[in-house]
């Protein structure tokens, strides 16, 4: 089969066989699903950045018998080894490579996952787009407001199917807790909290920069951010806490509370009126990080509130949970998160104003759905069938990132829907990432 034919192919039917969603949680029956389907007739995905969630994205979706694993890219060499080896007793042959573009190149791999540092998003996302690749793409889907624009902007031109990694969109229990505040048994919703209490994580401490480790080819992790010496902790796990390559716990964890606060509102497709936030480093401020260890933020959204907090070091979170959204109600409150939901009925004098409903235990792996949903939309070309479009995606992150504006000005913020941005010179200077190293902004 040629390879047009086989995009064809790919395009227009279903390769899934009958029995595969029980082969797939066996390994033996997985390896004999694979081996019935055509080399030529499979999905060929590479996946960008394999040291994190990108190589748990790559497990996830080599569950679909139907897709196989061509390339794995990391800058790290030292990473790549390992993956390699463990692909390989699973059965998987991979090249490796350090540098992405050259996956983009190749004209057999038909998706890629982009699981890098969130710095480097909207330039793979992209370049990967105008490659004529399908993306799987980890959250939060833009470094930047601006980022997150050129994002979609891409997916509109070329009409790729593009996945936000926030998996919790295909899990049941989340999607029952919606359904629920829809009902509207709660009364009427005046306010959400969302938050992020993260107790195993205590402060980063000050280390020296150092040289840049064997292995590790430090100008291409850098890409667009701000040359700086290598420092242990900025690199892999931890990049996270500093503002050249991420939003801290607003955009790690926030992504995926706020998602579904704004779901549950049928507020997907708005913004807020004004934000205001507050916060800092006072549970740690001596140590290494940049982002607030400890913040409260408000969205003014006009018919509610919505809050979030996050915290390092702490993990008792409101109702006793240390992560979650809460829909209050003039009836009761809902709580849900990743282990469930349940309702606390408002009460009264004269008893409570409706039934509690006890805990509704989450039932599925959310991750493995997310992934299969990515699939069959790439067969399908039914973009209406993804769970986390890059347009649902974006809109999300644009709003955390609106979060953390508010906290770095120190002031309440306004954005302007018609103009696309804030009502003051200060906070639309942080609306667009700068690029550096001689990397330009992601143009579509």
């Amino acid at each position: 089969m040629t390879n047009h034919s086989r995009r064809t192919f790919i395009k227009n039917g279903s390769l899934l066989a009958a029995g595969a969603g029980v082969a797939a949680l066996m390994p033996g029956g997985l390896m004999a699903a694979r081996r019935k389907i055509a080399a030529s007739d499979k999905i060929r995905v590479a996946a960008i950045g394999v040291n994190g969630m990108g190589f748990s994205d790559l497990n996830s979706i080599l569950k679909n018998p139907d897709v196989e694993v061509k390339s794995i890219v990391d800058v790290d060499e030292r990473v790549l080894s390992k993956r390699a080896s463990e692909l390989a007793a699973q059965g998987h042959k991979v090249t490796t490579l350090t540098d992405y573009r050259k996956v983009l190149e190749d004209k057999d791999i038909d998706a890629v996952i982009i699981g890098t540092p969130d710095h480097w998003h909207a330039k793979m996302m992209v370049d990967a787009s105008s490659a004529g690749k399908h993306i799987y793409c980890e959250k939060p889907t833009g470094h930047s407001i601006a980022e997150c624009q050129a994002m979609m902007a891409a997916q509109k031109r070329y009409g790729n199917v593009v996945q936000v990694g926030q998996w919790q969109r295909s899990q049941k229990h989340f999607q029952d807790a919606v359904d629920f505040v829809h009902s509207g048994k709660l009364g009427k919703v005046r306010l959400v909290k969302t938050w992020a209490y993260i107790g195993w994580k205590d402060s980063i401490p000050v280390e020296p920069d150092s040289p840049v480790p064997p292995g590790v080819h430090y100008d291409q992790w850098l890409g667009p951010a701000t040359k700086r010496p290598f420092n242990i902790n900025r690199f892999h796990f931890s990049f996270r806490w500093f503002y050249d390559y991420a939003g801290g716990l607003m955009t790690d964890w926030g992504v995926h509370m706020i998602d579904y606060a704004m779901l549950g509102m049928k507020a997907k497709d708005r913004f807020p009126l004004a934000i205001s936030a507050i916060g800092g480093k006072t549970g740690y401020p001596d140590d290494a990080q940049q982002w607030p260890d400890t913040m409260s933020a408000i969205y003014d959204f006009g018919d509610f509130n919505m809050v979030w907090e996050q915290a390092m070091g702490i993990g008792g979170g409101p109702y006793g949970r240390g992560h979650g959204v809460a829909f209050i109600g003039n009836n009761g409150t809902l709580v849900l998160d990743r282990s469930g939901w349940e309702v606390i009925a408002e009460k009264k004098s004269k008893g409570p104003l409706m039934e509690a409903v006890p805990m509704q235990k989450s039932v599925d792996n959310g991750l493995d759905l997310h992934t299969k949903n990515f699939v069959e939309v790439i067969k399908s070309r039914n973009l209406a069938d993804l769970k986390t479009p890059i347009q649902d995606g974006c809109q999300v992150a644009m709003n955390c990132c609106m979060g953390n504006i508010a906290q770095r000005v120190s002031k309440t913020i306004h954005w302007d829907s018609k103009a696309l941005q804030f009502t003051d010179k200060e906070s639309n200077g942080y609306l667009k990432s700068e690029y550096h190293n001689g990397i330009s902004f992601p143009k579509v």
